[in-house]
């Protein structure tokens, strides 16, 4: 396993972590999976031995279930690992039942403690954004949690650039805590956090957690044009990630089994080496069914790609070169900085466009 630190932090975290997103299957969760005490101890035992020291949550999985298994399931073995969870998306019916509100986080960060039978969360992340409560706000409740022992280090997830970098403005400005990592959706199939948030974490010093990194299984292996398992959750109607582009998707799915089949290795494999070769980021947050999903996925940080390898996927994936950043690429590119490269790398080999 190989760590790597967490943004400007001194925290060093598995570059595979493990997702439970399938734990409980409570409501919509049953779409995804089932996932009991019983499952959630075995796989955690195989995350555990391959050096995964990272296990992610949120209040809101199974309405709180995931976190109750991941906490029963970690007993004995809470000191050696780390865990991550979230608030922010409605958890009930009453008004102050989502948000990050002060009322709202610290209420939920206590549930959430009991949930998972420990005394603090390493690192708490802001699930989405909250356009009524001011940052001031929020980051004060955080730096309550911060203070009084219950939060590690804090995040957030499923901001756009200017929510980011609002919110670390505040921060700075206010002497408040600031975030060190956020938690993303990227993959080679959904690249449209190089515009903003890739360049964002390279400039600012975030450490990018990836989230669902296979894009469901898309990415996986499993799937092609004409192939896709029956107990998948696309095939149960979980809509997320959405696929705009089929056929890009397909011809992406095809340059990883070529690649795969040449170096002896899954498709999943040859997905999350490239991602983890990519600016800014730490740990991709793999879920899984079987011992052999996580086993797979944790082999995969020892697979490095070549030049001609990584060209090919990024030829084949890369978002369109939408305005301002072709305009940069003409004309700003002899001033680039780290930030700028981290999107402007991927096209590089044009001309004027």
């Amino acid at each position: 396993m190989e760590y790597r630190v967490l943004g400007r932090s001194g925290l060093k975290v598995s570059a595979i972590a493990m997702g439970t997103f399938s734990f409980g299957g409570v409501g919509a969760f049953a779409k995804v999976a089932s996932q009991d005490v019983a499952d959630a101890k075995r796989l955690i035992d195989v995350c555990i031995d391959g050096g995964v020291n990272l296990f992610d949550t949120a209040n809101m999985y199974s309405l709180g279930r995931s976190e109750e298994i991941l906490g029963e399931a970690l007993k004995g073995k809470r000191d050696q690992v780390l865990i991550s969870s979230k608030a922010r998306m409605r958890i009930g019916d009453g008004p102050n039942d989502e948000g990050t509100s002060r009322f709202h986080l610290i209420r939920e960060c206590e549930r959430s403690l009991k949930r998972l039978q420990t005394d603090h969360i390493d690192i708490y992340h802001m699930h989405e954004w909250d356009g009524v409560t001011p940052l001031e706000e929020m980051l004060s409740a955080l730096d309550t949690l911060i203070q009084s022992g219950k939060v590690r280090y804090i995040g957030c997830s499923n901001y756009s650039g200017w929510h980011l970098m609002k919110a670390l403005s505040v921060s700075d400005q206010r002497l408040l805590p600031r975030f060190v990592t956020q938690q993303i959706h990227y993959t080679l199939e959904a690249r449209e956090a190089e515009y903003e948030l890739l360049p964002i974490s390279v400039d600012q010093g975030l450490g990018v957690t990836v989230w669902s990194p296979l894009a469901a299984g898309l990415l996986s292996g499993a799937f092609g044009r004409n192939r896709a398992p029956e107990n998948s959750r696309q095939a149960e109607g979980w809509s997320e990630p959405p696929i705009r582009d089929k056929e890009r998707l397909w011809a992406i799915v095809d340059v990883l089994d070529e690649i795969a089949k040449s170096r002896g290795v899954t498709a999943a494999q040859v997905a999350l080496a490239w991602t983890l070769s990519r600016p800014a980021i730490v740990s991709l947050v793999c879920g899984g069914l079987t011992e052999q999903h996580f086993r797979d996925n944790i082999a995969a940080v020892d697979l490095k790609l070549g030049a001609e390898e990584l060209e090919r996927l990024n030829q084949v994936s890369r978002a369109p070169y939408i305005y301002p950043y072709w305009h940069q690429h003409n004309f700003a590119s002899d001033r680039f900085g780290a930030g700028d490269w981290a999107l402007h790398k991927s096209y590089e080999d044009l001309g004027p466009v």
